[in-house]
């Protein structure tokens, strides 16, 4: 049997050809895939039992709650993974393996991948990615400043070197860390030019991949130094913030929350990320409801990976 990534993605084309009557190029424009993949998948649809006279949807896929949250958030994708229990190591893992397949499925030629630096739940995606045949002129470049203490670099620099391993890309590193104390220091150190290699390349990502942070910080981001302090995080709780994307918090509605403290961060903008063609927002767990709510509200992700405990909670705000 394949993998439950794999059904998913056959069920979602199957749905889309014929039942919503979308011609082959259209699916393949839509989801980011080629025709002759597009067509690969209808024919497993009918190996697989899926497609006979209706499309069956296998357990542990959820396509309708899918097609909910893309119409009720105006997404371009949705992406909700089945979890045992609404476990954050748990969700972790399953979220890991699911944007791993995705990616898998998705990488073009001429692909700039933009990743963040600091996110256990990328790190489990960096566990499930299997190598992929070599594709022309892919770039992994990191998109928040990914020096931090030692013990938690290590992690950082692990995850971008390993995907442009298995994409048969180049990394990109972005070597600065991603809150400085002062702007100026920030300043000096963006201008740098190994920064401004990735920098530059920011305006040039085609798909980006970044975690959605609540108001704490992750054990992940504090091990890593990269944080604010407690007196700023409260500064930023009176100014109503309930989480990040890279650095940049927003409040429930999702404007930006703009207290001083994001000149002091070196990282995509999150305009910047708005633009991005596929802007992938990895994250689940009701512990950052709030802040992947929030992050749907102000368009800063146009697809979400997300567990089914957090999927049916958003399709019912």
């Amino acid at each position: 049997m394949p993998r439950i990534d794999e059904l998913r993605l056959i069920a979602r084309v199957a749905r889309m050809y014929y039942e919503w009557e979308k011609s082959q190029s259209e699916i393949a424009k839509q989801l980011g895939l080629s025709q002759a993949t597009v067509s690969r998948l209808l024919t497993r649809s009918k190996e697989e039992g899926i497609i006979r006279i209706s499309v069956n949807i296998p357990g542990g896929v959820y396509t309708e709650l899918e097609e909910t949250l893309v119409k009720k958030f105006g997404l371009r994708d949705a992406i909700v993974v089945d979890s045992l229990e609404d476990n954050e190591r748990l969700i972790q893992r399953d979220l890991g393996a699911a944007t791993a397949y995705y990616l898998e499925s998705a990488i073009r030629p001429n692909e700039v991948i933009g990743i963040s630096s600091w996110s256990a739940t990328l790190l489990a995606m960096v566990d499930a990615l299997h190598s992929a045949p070599r594709k022309p002129g892919v770039k992994v470049v990191q998109i928040l400043g990914g020096i931090g203490n030692p013990s938690a670099e290590a992690h950082a620099t692990r995850l971008t070197s390993r995907i442009a391993q298995l994409v048969n890309g180049d990394a990109v590193y972005l070597p600065v860390s991603g809150v400085l104390a002062t702007e100026a220091a920030r300043d000096i150190l963006a201008a740098d030019d190994v920064a401004q290699q990735a920098i530059q390349l920011f305006d040039h990502v085609t798909t980006a991949l970044v975690g959605i942070g609540s108001l704490e910080p992750s054990l992940l981001l504090a091990q890593s130094g990269n944080i604010f302090a407690p007196q700023e995080l409260e500064l930023l709780k009176r100014e109503n913030a309930v989480g990040d994307i890279l650095l940049r918090f927003f409040d429930p509605h999702g404007n930006l929350v703009e207290t001083g403290l994001e000149k002091r961060v070196i990282s995509m903008s999150l305009e910047q990320l708005r633009k991005v063609s596929r802007a992938i927002g990895v994250a689940g767990s009701s512990r950052k409801y709030a802040a992947i709510l929030g992050a749907l509200r102000g368009r800063w992700i146009n697809i979400l990976v997300t567990d089914h405990f957090t999927a049916r909670r958003l399709a019912n705000e």
